[in-house]
């Protein structure tokens, strides 16, 4: 997104999220639309009139300043009033209904920004505009909103059974250097930018943009792959509790945890299913569905931690050359194909090593798509932090209860992620598309 986006930059980002929504949710039935298909996830059915009933309240509300539509569907897709395994017990809006409102929505939000004005000639916010849509802020938030729900909805349909409704061509191989690459880079100490102040569609968890000190470190070129997570469990990672923290600990016995969500064994080789399909677990790929404590214990087992969310940051975004923090790895251009995997549009990860043109000025790849990865810290505010424009987007969810993921995965779409975008789960979540890498202290004697 550039820094002055256009009414036209709404209206394809708003477009593009509908599409998605209504891709994954127009391939199945009545039925499994309204079946929750794991406790952990909604049914599908309630995130089709979540997203519409956000769009109201946000854009022919608030932005519009338009009478309500559908007043009464507040309290029933308040997602903090009604926890998600008791959402099939409402009377929710059948799939056609839910279709209807979605378009009623849409297109008052759409006279609504065609009415709006985002900036001045010189690129500034009209004098006395309210906030919300200064540059076009609340239609890019809206449009995560409902590419977050996307995301969501594609981790239901990975957890649903029956027949594949999903089908996506492979990510391309990896290029001839992929096997060349060190296995880690060195990131350099000193300060670095971390956060926006400028992103105009960034969210209030990413502001302000404040400075962070950081000692030298190591960090995996690559994130971890599914070979290399193989080998703790042959090692007998899942069997030692040497490994693991206490609480990691207990949380493995307590799940029966032995090997990544959507893993079995067939003889001496992994499966793993995937959207409906049972294949080979592919060796190069980044290790998928682990949760915090896992990453945590492979890092401790492999002799390493997990990077702090600030490391990750910096790898991602320092130019040592210029002194500045850029947008993505690569730059501040707007994601392309060849620079990272991202919305939807392979359905899994690259092979590790992928996308060498979207590589960070650190050296390290595939920082941005595939996997969301976890970091070591917890999701706090930044110094200064203020809640726009409510506080149960972020403030809520601040404290040591939610571990911080970076990087956004291939079910994300590109406006929802940049090199400042926060996600945050519970340690022990594995329906999410996570991975990780890992990271190193510098020790004495070796280059600074």
């Amino acid at each position: 997104m550039n820094a002055h986006p256009t009414p036209g930059d709404a209206t394809t980002a708003l477009a593009s999220s509908r599409q998605r929504t209504l891709a994954l949710t127009d391939c199945l039935d009545e039925d499994e639309l309204l079946r929750q298909h794991s406790p952990l996830m909604s049914p599908l059915v309630w995130d089709l009139a979540h997203v519409g009933n956000q769009e109201e309240i946000w854009l022919v509300r608030e932005a519009g300043r338009l009478p309500a539509l559908r007043p009464d569907l507040d309290r029933l897709y308040d997602a903090f009033r009604h926890p998600r395994a008791a959402r099939p017990a409402l009377p929710l809006l059948p799939p056609d209904a839910a279709r209807r409102y979605l378009r009623q929505v849409r297109e008052r939000a759409l006279e609504v920004l065609d009415a709006a004005v985002f900036d001045t000639e010189d690129g500034r916010s009209a004098d006395g505009q309210d906030p919300l849509l200064a540059r076009g802020f609340v239609f890019g938030m809206v449009a995560q909103h409902e590419q977050q729900h996307a995301e969501t909805m594609l981790a239901t349909h990975q957890l649903r059974s029956g027949p594949a409704v999903l089908d996506a061509p492979p990510p391309p191989p990896a290029g001839p250097d992929a096997t060349a690459l060190p296995r880690e880079v060195l990131v350099p100490g000193g300060p670095f930018t971390m956060g926006t102040d400028t992103d105009p569609w960034a969210l209030d968890n990413e502001r302000p943009a404040h400075t962070v000190d950081l000692a030298p470190f190591w960090l995996d070129t690559v994130p971890v792959s599914n070979a290399d997570y193989q080998e703790f469990i042959e090692d007998g990672g899942y069997a030692d509790p040497r490994r693991w923290s206490p609480q990691g600990w207990a949380h493995r016995q307590r799940a029966g945890l032995e090997a990544p969500l959507f893993w079995q064994r067939d003889g001496r080789a992994w499966l793993r299913r995937r959207f409906g399909r049972t294949e080979p677990v592919p060796p190069s790929e980044p290790v998928l569905h682990v949760c915090w404590y896992e990453a945590e214990a492979y890092a401790h087992w492999a002799g390493r931690r997990l990077p702090t969310e600030a490391e990750w940051e910096k790898a991602a975004r320092h130019d040592p050359a210029t002194g500045r923090s850029r947008r993505h790895p690569w730059g501040d251009a707007d994601p392309a194909p060849d620079h990272a995997n991202l919305g939807q549009r392979h359905l899994q990860p690259a092979p590790v090593g992928s996308y060498p043109a979207g590589a960070a000025p650190s050296g390290a790849r595939q920082l941005i798509g595939d996997v969301w990865e976890w970091t070591s810290s917890d999701f706090l505010p930044y110094p200064g932090f203020t809640a726009f424009p409510y506080p149960e987007y972020s403030e809520v969810f601040f404290g040591p209860d939610y571990k911080v993921l970076r990087g956004g995965s291939f079910g994300v779409d590109p406006v929802a992620c940049r090199g400042t975008f926060r996600n945050w789960d519970h340690p022990i979540r594995r329906q999410i598309f996570s991975g990780f890498r890992t990271a190193r202290d510098v020790t004495p004697g070796e280059a600074r």
